[in-house]
């Protein structure tokens, strides 16, 4: 813990911390521009789904994240109960799915390509100010976004695991191997992927480009400067993916653009073919279902359909939500920062990404700002702590959950079913660890031997190579992009239902997350072996 800093509840009450999506201190930037926008977004959900309550909101205490939930209103109690005993009747995630699919997602990809396509470099410095602006209102809008749709990407999946585990017994992680193959975006795949890779198919040109040993950058630039299919189809490709964050969901993060080496790897897996194991879905599909009373069969389908249904939400809603967004908006601060560099105020761009929103717009118009040591201080705070380093709870323990038995039927099974996912996202293991294994959780099937490659930011995933297992505090699911390099994966944090957990699964790779200590008990390059059936990391070397 840092014993310099005190950490002092940010209000009343209880107050978690968030290593899952918060592995590190956040940019003054993102500790201002997400609480509102997380705030709203999780109203939302709990107003449509009819829950006991009124959202979460998010607080920064020395650059991490707290989170506390928020009681719903008594006078919306009975509002709430009504709302919610049409949530299964209706299925009304459907209804959320078909928004997603049919106006949100697609009025959002349309705004990240218009605020994309300009060349903030070419602006005045009152065009930059109005356009670092317009692309902080749009993250904003894009963090409530990825938030509004969380419910409807849980909460069928945490119906399907409470009522097959009572069925049958089984363990969560066998449950959720189930849902592998449903979420295409975890494991990279778009429209945009899949012509990539009918175009390098047919043409040998850019099959040859793509594995010479050039600079990764200037062989993005050659493969999209060819002519014909593969030369569009490198461009469509680049052009959904290069903004985006690789991991994290701050400012401070890189995009795919500033990793060319690695993404012209992970390319080079992805269009060769070889990008995922076999599956057998199938067949466990089958098993699971003969170990459901034969009552309770046609339920299992149904119940099973909806959590596939809505599955990729939960990627999906970052993945062309924020993670896009805030790619942009590190894009519009780091050309900022070029400018304002270039007149001496600020040492070198990248300092521009520790300044709130007011203060980059001060510093492009020189109306004043903050220093140039400053801004290096930020930077080397974030740059030296992580989550461990700060109380896991402020404040009071929190309360104990509802009584769901006291609930109606209907009010319960919607509580029960957020209850049971959030659990499997937050939650990491509490085994007690041996001298050479770590105890985890069995987040995708398979084992696995290689060397670790321990990696603490996005900064560092050109160092991975192909067969190394990634040994992380935490992932996002931005780093679809990468996971073809990998043989396996452990996080510290995160549970079932986190992001590395999820893209492990859809890749078919051996994973175990929660493990809690990983990053602080595996050297790097240090053999090990991942067997994401029991749970374990073994250090062989």
């Amino acid at each position: 813990m840092i014993a310099r800093l005190r950490f002092e509840p940010p209000g009343p009450g209880s107050w978690l911390q968030d290593p899952v999506h918060m592995p590190r201190p956040m940019t003054c930037y993102f500790q201002e521009t997400h609480p509102p926008a997380f705030k709203k977004g999780t109203n939302d959900f709990a107003r449509f789904y009819g829950l006991l309550i009124d959202g979460l909101q998010m607080r920064y205490v020395n650059g991490f994240g707290y989170r506390q939930v928020l009681p719903v209103p008594d006078a919306e109690i009975p509002g709430r109960f009504q709302r919610a005993e049409q949530v299964f009747p209706r299925k009304l995630w459907q209804e959320q799915l078909r928004d997603w699919d049919g106006n949100r997602k697609p009025s959002s990809i349309a705004t990240h390509r218009e605020l994309q396509a300009v060349n903030p470099d070419a602006l005045s410095d009152a065009e930059l100010v109005a356009y670092l602006t317009r692309c902080r209102d749009h993250h904003s809008a894009m963090l409530a976004q990825h938030m509004r749709f969380t419910a409807g990407a849980l909460l069928p999946t945490g119906d399907f695991l409470a009522h097959v585990g009572n069925w049958t017994g089984l363990p969560p992680s066998d449950l959720l191997g189930l849902m592998r193959g449903s979420a295409v975006v975890s494991a990279g795949g778009s429209d945009e992927m899949e012509r990539l890779k009918r175009a390098f198919a047919q043409d040998s040109t850019a099959r040859k480009l793509l594995a010479s040993d050039g600079d990764p950058a200037q062989v993005l630039a050659s493969l999209r400067s060819l002519g014909g299919e593969a030369g569009a189809a490198i461009s469509g490709y680049l052009d959904l993916v290069g903004n985006r964050l690789v991991d994290g969901f701050d400012i401070a993060e890189p995009t795919a653009f500033e990793l060319p080496d690695a993404l012209v790897r992970a390319m080079r897996i992805a269009v060769s073919g070889e990008t995922q194991a076999a599956s057998d879905l199938d067949a466990r599909i089958a098993e699971v279902r003969a170990q459901v009373p034969a009552a309770h069969q046609a339920e299992f389908d149904e119940l099973l359909g909806e959590a596939r249904l809505t599955y990729r939400l939960r990627d999906e809603r970052g993945v062309y939500s924020d993670i896009w967004a805030s790619g942009i908006m590190r894009r519009a601060a780091l050309a900022a920062g070029r400018r304002v560099a270039s007149r001496g105020r600020i040492a070198n761009p990248q300092q521009m990404l520790d300044a709130s929103l007011d203060e980059m717009c001060a510093l492009v118009t020189d109306a004043g700002g903050p220093s140039a040591d400053e801004l290096a201080k930020r930077t080397e705070y974030r740059a030296t702590y992580t989550a461990k380093d700060a109380p896991p709870l402020l404040g009071p323990p929190e309360p104990p959950p509802p009584d769901l038995a006291a609930l109606p039927p209907s009010v319960a099974r919607v509580m029960r079913a957020i209850f049971i996912a959030l659990g499997h996202l937050f939650g990491s293991s509490q085994a007690q660890h041996e001298e050479k294994v770590l105890h985890g959780l069995a987040a995708s099937k398979g084992v696995y031997e290689g060397p670790a490659r321990r990696v603490s930011s996005p900064s560092q995933f050109g160092r991975i190579a192909k067969g190394d297992v990634l040994v992380t505090e935490s992932t996002t699911e931005a780093f679809n992009i990468l996971l073809p390099l990998l043989g396996g994966i452990v996080t510290d944090a995160g549970g079932l239902l986190s992001h590395a957990a999820i893209i492990s699964r859809e890749y078919g790779i051996p994973g175990v997350v929660g493990t809690r200590e990983a990053t602080e008990r595996i050297a790097d390059g240090v053999l090990v072996r991942v067997d994401g059936d029991a749970g374990e990391v073994t250090m062989l070397g």
